[in-house]
């Protein structure tokens, strides 16, 4: 610790700050353009300017500054630094006044216009006028892609877009070039950005020179309503805050939660917003002569109670979607517990994942977090880069921290940081668990290492022999020990921990979801528009807020609200629980989820237990109470993944495919309703698609 004398009050502070980090800790405001607390620091735009009394007879940037670096004074006193000294003032004014030589006067049509940090600075620490006479430079805008929109004679070279893309999207596609006033942020060869986390250079931005090109020229931030929330376009749960005006969400942004996200959010979430208002269903429909026609509330729930009484409990299925919300799913579940069927999945077809074997087995474990903490990492089919951003983009920190192995069983392609290719099949997995693959030595040795084993890997014939088979890689290669838990599975679905923890999986007799498409009579379908609905043969019903797959071979449509517009528990990859916060309402005569299931309760002649919301709730919290534990992980054991390996490890080890493991995401930018129906993402998906065939050829 270091002891330190800031405008008169004596503090003590770890001797790894720097100046600025102990001037904030003493109550001082220190202005900056550049730096940034998860990025390196680059010590140029010259904001931060203290005075290090006893040191150079200039004033200091305190960004650059260490505080091991300041000398005690003649007698040994604590340094002593002024952040309000005249020396301070004048130098800052200085700074401010050449920041704002060559900066245009753009501040009515600017994107950045209210929430604009050289705007904020300018009124603080500027001054009424400027000396300079000379025209003001021009720079050229450039085109970086179709989500980040560019103005760059307002750049000001803070140089922050640079060090995020190279160290947390972990791509070198900007830099600065030139030098003086020829100085330029540009992309290299004048190419678009391709990380799925570029939008996060917009939040990044100080001034207007990066701004949201789907957002531009739509609404002021003043004139917005900021609800905060939970992103469901992957299993992370990235925390975000949702902008609306009136009934319209006109922009998401991300939410500080260290453990989850960070600050950060990828572009399928930023960019979702234009698809929650594109291809809405609001209001109910029959299919009639093989047709789909408008009908009323209570035509949709005859024709739907008319088909149920008339078919047998055990004919009757309900499979629930990527993004239904624990609240939804439990409906689903006391209606068809009402009804006497035993039939629901939350679950992709294949999936081996059951709550009969503990929490642990599909979870996790380690946590998000813990990902800094672990010394070698394993990934089983998964592709964390498209799977989860945000989490790819903290194996990356880790990475670039040093010594951390990174083996890959699987095709996955560039994931933005280097890796080991064990093999592609899942008979690779033999290797590791007898030894014979060198990096089963490297999980070994580590004192903290990590399986993540992804979705690829568990929707296939042979899921339980490949969850027998890392169980027992898992055991001995020391993934177990008494404070840690290394096994993690990555979801790619946001309700798929929140319906295993609800047991929303086939009871006694009950059917799967592969079995459920070809064998129900009457089928219930929630918002799950990734099965092959050409199998479904019986009458269906989908509950879901947009005209996809499932809506298309539906005969009977009711019109649910998305995750923008009700409040619902969601459950991430790491059993963390938390809640979104509705921020608009439904279009039309679309309702929310579980009113819409006790509505149709009543037509069916059954009880679900519930009224309201906070009923709702209050049952599913006495039942399950770990859901009403909001930002909560409870602490991860080894007993589930021990019993795994113990009961199928040895007898269905032989049984592995030699196919190889392939992520299950084929398209980043399409992989939910939502997405689909959004015009920044299919324009993406084009994008993407076509880069990519013209870098083959």
């Amino acid at each position: 610790m270091t002891k330190l004398i800031i405008d008169g009050k004596e503090i003590e502070v770890p001797d790894h700050y720097t100046i600025l980090q102990a001037c904030e800790e003493a109550g001082a405001e220190i202005p900056r353009f550049c730096f940034h607390e998860r990025l390196s620091i680059a010590g140029n735009c010259r904001m931060c300017l203290v005075e290090v009394k006893g040191g150079p007879p200039k004033p200091q940037a305190s960004c650059a500054l260490g505080v091991r670096d300041c000398r005690p004074r003649p007698n040994g006193e604590p340094p002593e630094i002024s952040t309000k000294s005249p020396m301070v003032k004048k130098a800052r004014e200085g700074v401010m006044e050449f920041l704002l030589i060559n900066h245009p006067l753009d501040c009515p049509i600017c994107d950045q216009g209210g929430e604009c940090d050289l705007q904020d600075q300018a009124m603080a620490y500027g001054v009424d006028k400027n000396r300079f006479a000379e025209n003001k430079r021009a720079v050229e805008d450039k085109y970086i892609g179709p989500l980040v929109r560019t103005k760059m004679t307002r750049c000001i070279h803070c140089t922050r877009c640079v060090r995020f893309t190279t160290e947390v999207a972990g791509i070198s596609e900007l830099g600065l070039l030139g030098r003086g006033e020829d100085a330029e942020i540009t992309t290299y060869l004048e190419t678009a950005m391709t990380s799925e986390m570029q939008g996060n250079v917009i939040d990044l931005c100080p001034v207007g020179a990066l701004t949201s090109r789907p957002y531009q020229d739509t609404a002021r931030p003043w004139e917005l309503r900021k609800t905060e929330s939970i992103d469901v376009m992957d299993a992370v749960g990235s925390n975000i805050r949702v902008d609306a005006r009136g009934r319209e969400v006109m922009r998401i942004m991300p939410r500080l939660h260290e453990d989850v996200n960070e600050e950060w959010i990828s572009d399928k979430s930023r960019f979702i917003w234009d698809g929650l208002r594109s291809q809405r269903l609001d209001k109910p429909y029959i299919r009639k002569s093989g047709k789909l026609k408008p009908a009323s509330w209570e035509e949709a729930f005859k024709a739907v109670a008319k088909k149920v009484k008339a078919t047998k409990a055990d004919k009757i299925g309900t499979i629930a979607g990527s993004m239904s919300s624990v609240e939804d799913m439990y409906a689903l579940k006391s209606l068809m517990g009402n009804l006497g069927s035993t039939n629901m999945d939350c679950r992709e077809v294949g999936s081996s994942l059951s709550p009969a074997n503990g929490r642990e087995s599909y979870l996790f474990n380690s946590t998000i977090a813990g990902i800094e903490e672990s010394d070698a990492l394993l990934i089983v089919g998964s592709n964390p880069r498209f799977e989860a951003a945000v989490l790819n983009s903290r194996i990356l920190k880790r990475v670039k921290m040093g010594n951390y192995p990174v083996g890959v069983v699987g095709d996955v392609g560039d994931l933005r940081y280097a890796y080991d290719q064990l093999g592609s099949g899942a008979d690779t997995l033999k290797d590791l668990v007898s030894g014979k693959n060198k990096f089963a030595a490297q999980l070994k040795n580590a004192k903290k290492p990590m399986i993540i084993v992804g979705q690829g890997a568990l929707n296939r014939s042979d899921s339980e022999a490949i969850l027998g088979l890392l169980g027992a890689l898992a055991k001995s290669t020391g993934v177990f020990a008494k404070d840690w838990n290394g096994f993690n599975v990555l979801h790619t679905s946001a309700s798929q921990v929140g319906g295993l923890d609800l047991g929303f999986v086939p009871g006694k007799d009950g059917k799967d979801t592969s079995a459920m498409l070809k064998d129900m009579d009457v089928l219930f379908v929630h918002g799950a528009d990734e099965l092959d609905m050409t199998k479904a043969n019986g009458f269906k019903v989908y509950i879901g807020s947009h005209g996809d797959v499932g809506a298309h071979h539906a005969d009977v449509i009711l019109p649910a609200s998305t995750y923008t517009e009700k409040s619902g528990t969601y459950v991430n990859t790491e059993g963390r629980v938390q809640m979104s916060t509705r921020a608009a309402f439904a279009p039309g005569d679309a309702k929310e989820d579980w009113a819409i299931v006790r509505a149709l309760s009543a037509h069916l002649g059954v009880t679900v237990g519930f009224d309201s919301l906070s009923e709702l709730r209050s049952v599913l919290y006495s039942q399950f109470p770990h859901f009403a534990r909001l930002d909560e992980v409870a602490e991860a054991g080894v007993d589930d993944v021990n019993a795994i390996a113990k009961s199928l490890g040895a007898s269905k080890t032989g049984k592995v495919l030699g196919s190889p493991l392939i992520s299950p995401i084929k398209d980043y930018f399409m992989t939910n309703p939502i997405a689909r129906a959004s015009k920044v993402m299919a324009e993406c998906s084009a994008f993407r698609s076509g880069s990519m065939k013209q870098a083959a050829e």
